[in-house]
C-alpha cells in the first residue's frame, strides 16, 4: 500500500516521525512524506494561489521519499499526490495526517491543518486518516502509544474506507496506562474562553495576541468526541465533506425565490 504522510506541525515534528515509522513497519507499506517546512497549525484548508511553493528534499526515517513544502498542509497533500503520480507513476492509496500535537475535535476540525491535510486527500479521491493527541506538549510515550492503533487502522480500516470518508482519531491527553478505551463517535461541541490582548508597539500601533482556554462541558452524550476526550477515551469519528443541509431543501424551494 502506498501511503502519503503529512501534518500541520511541520516536517520536523516528532509526531510525523512516529507516524511515518509506525506505518513503514507494516509489511507491504511504502510511505511517502509531503509536509510543511514549518509550523502551520490552525491554518484551515487554504491553498497557495499567488505564491511560489518551494520544495526541498528531506530525510524522514521509514519514508522512501520525503519533501518539505513552503505552503499549507493542503498544498502538501495535493502536491504529493499529483507529483508522485506524474513523476514516479505512484498511486497513493491513503493519506495519513499527524500525529498532531493538540486535539482536533468538534468545531476544531474546521480550523485544523491536520484535518485539512486529510480532507485534501478526499478531494483528490483518496481516503484519509487524521491522528491527534489532545495536548500541545505530548510526551514521547504518548506519541509512541499511538503506534498500535495506527497500524491497526492501516490494516483493518483503510481497505474498507470509501473515497469520501476520513477517519478523525483523537487520543486523550493522559498517560497511556490511563486511557480507558476507544469509542466510535460523532462531532461534539468545542468552545474556548477566548481573549484578545490588545497592546501597543513603540510607535503607538495596536496589535494583539489571541489565546483561549478550553471549556469543559458537563452532561454530554457518550457518543461525542468531546465527551470521549474529556473522559479519557480515544475517539474515532468518520467525517465527510458534504456540508449540504438536506433537511432544508424543500423549505428553500417553498420560498419561491426569484431574480
Amino acid at each position: 500500500m502506498n501511503i502519503l504522510v503529512s501534518n500541520d506541525d511541520g516536517i520536523q515534528a516528532e509526531g510525523l516521525r512516529v507516524l511515518t515509522a509506525a506505518l513503514a513497519a507494516v509489511p507491504g507499506n511504502q510511505v511517502y512524506v509531503s509536509a510543511p517546512d514549518g509550523q502551520r497549525s490552525a491554518c484551515g484548508h487554504g491553498i497557495s494561489m499567488l505564491e511560489v511553493l518551494k520544495i526541498y528534499r528531506r530525510e524522514v526515517p521509514g519514508a522512501v521519499w520525503a519533501r518539505s513544502v513552503s505552503g499549507t498542509p493542503a498544498d502538501c497533500v495535493k502536491f504529493g499526490i499529483k507529483h508522485l503520480k506524474k513523476e514516479m507513476g505512484v498511486d497513493i492509496d491513503v493519506v495519513f495526517s499527524g500525529i498532531n500535537h493538540g486535539g482536533n475535535i468538534g468545531s476544531d476540525v474546521h480550523y485544523s491543518g491536520t484535518v485539512s491535510a486529510a480532507a485534501e486527500g478526499i478531494l483528490c479521491g483518496v481516503p484519509a486518516v487524521a491522528v491527534s493527541v489532545g495536548t500541545h506538549t505530548p510526551t514521547d510515550e504518548m506519541l509512541e502509544n499511538c503506534t498500535k492503533l495506527i497500524q491497526d487502522i492501516s490494516i483493518k480500516a483503510v481497505p474498507n474506507l470509501d473515497r469520501k470518508t476520513l477517519l478523525n482519531v483523537n487520543f486523550p491527553p493522559v498517560k497511556p496506562d490511563e486511557i480507558r478505551g476507544l469509542r466510535v463517535t460523532r462531532l461534539g461541541p468545542r468552545e474556548y474562553n477566548e481573549n484578545f490582548e490588545v497592546l501597543k508597539n513603540p510607535r503607538g500601533q495596536e496589535y494583539c495576541w489571541y489565546s483561549g482556554e478550553m471549556v469543559h462541558f458537563e452532561g454530554l452524550d457518550e457518543d461525542t468526541d468531546t465527551e470521549a476526550q474529556q473522559e479519557g477515551y480515544i475517539s474515532v469519528t468518520p467525517l465527510q465533506l458534504d456540508m449540504t443541509d438536506y433537511s432544508m431543501g424543500n423549505r428553500v424551494k417553498g420560498w419561491n425565490l426569484s431574480f
